[in-house]
């Protein structure tokens, strides 16, 4: 009893630890496009995209891995086990990313709308998707994270088989595929104006299906 409520004890404290983490990560990611925004988007932030110069971008790509790389070598540092290792890389992840949203709101009044459009991420080409999609799915995998660390003995080593991570990452493959369809029509100057929420809904559908039926299962 005394060793599982110590448990207990320490998941959440990771959990608190890395929410605050989180957090802060997202509030030094809002500033930078504060002052992005500043420079090439004075009147507000709208499609079609702004010609940035080339070695800015390259450095906007760099600020982005080295952002992932960050938040994957921070959840090895109290991680015991790969589960923990993954579980709390992908809840800091989401962390993340839903508060940048929500730091934006707060310093520059955007979004303004559950529906507008946000350049996602720039590695390798600019995925682009109304805000509300990466919130989703930061949301998925922050539920996803929790039930990892709190139930982790139903989770295999690796958390799922080799067949239920092929069907994971088919769905997230879908899931980017809504991200890159507008793609090469903003690269023209152009401004999006439809995103497959239908295909989107299936992918996140079948991607949580699969993982919670190892929960069940297990």
């Amino acid at each position: 009893m005394q060793n599982n409520e110590q448990f207990i004890m320490r998941t959440k404290r990771l959990l608190l630890i890395y929410l605050f983490f989180g957090i802060s990560m997202a509030y030094l990611e809002t500033a930078v496009v504060v002052y992005l925004r500043l420079l090439y988007y004075p009147h507000g932030f709208r499609f079609p995209l702004m010609q940035i110069p080339f070695h800015i971008a390259l450095i906007e790509t760099g600020r982005e891995a080295a952002t992932l790389l960050m938040l994957w070598l921070v959840a090895r540092m109290a991680a015991k086990s790969f589960k923990e290792q993954f579980a709390l890389f992908i809840y800091t992840f989401a962390v993340w990313d839903i508060f940048y949203y929500i730091w934006l709101e707060v310093l520059l009044g955007w979004p303004q709308g559950v529906w507008d459009w946000d350049i996602l991420f720039l590695i390798p080409v600019p995925w682009i998707a109304p805000w509300l999609a990466p919130a989703i799915v930061s949301a998925a995998l922050i539920f996803s994270a929790v039930l990892i660390l709190f139930y982790e003995q139903r989770f295999t080593e690796y958390i799922l088989s080799k067949t239920e991570w092929l069907g994971e990452i088919f769905c997230a493959a879908i899931i980017l595929f809504t991200f890159f369809y507008q793609t090469p029509d903003v690269l023209r100057g152009g401004i999006p104006g439809y995103y497959p929420w239908w295909l989107f809904g299936l992918a996140m559908a079948a991607g949580l299906t699969i993982f919670l039926r190892r929960l069940k299962n297990n």
